[in-house]
């Protein structure tokens, strides 16, 4: 898309007057004077969340076991609940969506139920890109199931280190692949995948797919009924803003409904026979047969309050205001800041683009470090990578503005030169 920008604090305030999600900022807690661009990797908490977590905790405080009862079952199922608030980002059924666990968990479970190895099809595709936590339950599961990684695990390779090709994934797509992971946006360079075409091509030869949604859902709209994935998993803590590692999500299509789950518990039982206390599993019909054990109530609760905040502004315009305001962050990269040796590491494009920047400089490291002294938060990535992500829940363009401000000092003063080059356990 076509944006038209200015320069200027001025032009950046009249953006934010004409912003119809500024509003919603006042919903989430902001600290005075601190620039929040580390929304990508936790996000900010929010007063629907907090509200929703105090509930909970009254609840509990007064009823004790009967929470289970109270507001006629609602926490006892409140996986289902939540699904029916959370189906609007991806564009499913609630009855394929489950709150449970973490990616981790939800990716081993995905893999124990779809990953079937036959004597010709037994390949795992994934790429050398993604979160290391895909790539470790990948390989756990591999160990499960008798083989060995290198015999058996399939990345795709990256051309320039930061981006993937469609057409790379689809020609590693072999016969002998049984199953393909991967990633909606990947972490780094925010690369938005194209989760249709990839999906398609998997299915005419009979690959199943999964998808991890971390660094896309709450901030990419997804419709999977047009996508049509197998399986998807996703955390709850980044754009949905649901607290430090709040409950996960997982999705099952219901096309495998049905089938046997590959990890078993107690809350995938059918309700009707869950306190028979039978040992002969009597799985749920639907994706909640996927379940595990006990919610986790107070993880979950943040997400059920947040989520109305979502389903208030609605995905699709939260979408725009994140392709706008990241289109005007790199405007300002490249007329402000290209010249001190700052680049852009993300694809430009709004259809391959996901909802933080990728700023390249070979001093990364060591800005980072200087730009949470001057009150801003971004995340560091190896080798030389500033994530930044303006979220459109609660970052104003005079932010992003005062933001390259910063990058623009922190160079032309020399501040990075204090700050040493040992690396910290979190940046």
């Amino acid at each position: 898309m076509g944006y038209v920008f200015k320069d200027g604090l001025a032009f950046a305030k009249e953006l934010d007057k004409s912003d119809s999600l500024h509003y919603v900022r006042d919903r989430f807690y902001l600290n005075e004077g601190e620039i929040y661009m580390d929304g990508n990797s936790l996000g900010l908490s929010s007063k629907d969340a907090e509200e929703a977590l105090l509930n909970v905790f009254n609840i509990w405080r007064q009823e004790a076991i009967k929470i289970w009862g109270a507001e006629n079952g609602r926490y006892f199922n409140f996986s289902k609940n939540i699904a029916e608030k959370l189906k609007y980002l991806i564009n499913a059924d609630a009855d394929e969506i489950i709150i449970m666990g973490s990616i981790t968990t939800n990716i081993h479970q995905g893999i124990a139920t779809f990953y079937a190895p036959t004597e010709n099809k037994y390949k795992i595709l994934v790429d050398e890109l993604n979160f290391p936590t895909d790539i470790y339950a990948t390989k756990s599961m591999i160990d499960l199931k008798g083989y060995k990684a290198e015999d058996v695990l399939v990345k795709v390779k990256s051309k320039d280190g930061l981006t993937l090709s469609e057409e790379d994934i689809i020609s590693k797509m072999d016969e002998d692949v049984a199953l393909i992971l991967l990633p909606s946006v990947l972490y780094r360079s925010s690369q938005l995948i194209n989760m249709e075409l990839i999906t398609k091509e998997a299915h005419k030869r009979g690959i199943i797919i999964g998808w991890d949604l971390a660094h896309s859902i709450g901030c990419v709209p997804h419709d999977f009924k047009s996508i049509d994935p197998d399986f998807a998993v996703w955390c709850s803590y980044k754009y949905l803003n649901s607290g430090p590692g709040a409950t996960a999500g997982m999705y099952i299509n219901r096309k495998h409904f049905g089938m046997s789950a590959g990890l078993k518990g107690w809350f995938g039982n059918k309700d009707e026979s869950q306190f028979l206390m039978n040992h002969d599993f009597d799985q749920d019909k639907d994706a909640n047969g996927w379940l595990l054990g006990t919610h986790n109530i107070f993880s979950m609760a943040p997400l059920d309050g947040v989520l109305n905040i979502f389903n208030e502004v609605g995905i699709e315009k939260i979408r725009a205001k994140s392709l706008h305001i990241t289109a005007y962050l790199m405007y300002l990269i490249d007329n402000k800041l290209s010249k001190y040796g700052y680049s852009i590491g993300n694809p430009r494009e709004d259809q391959r683009r996901g909802g933080h920047i990728c700023l390249e400089h070979h001093e990364a490291y060591r800005i980072s470090l200087a730009l949470r002294d001057n009150k801003v938060i971004p995340d560091y990535r190896e080798p030389n990578v500033i994530r930044l992500a303006p979220v459109a829940l609660y970052v104003s363009y005079e932010e992003v503005y005062r933001l390259v401000e910063i990058l623009e000092r922190i160079i032309n003063d020399k501040e990075f030169e204090k700050y040493s080059f040992e690396r910290v356990t979190v940046l």
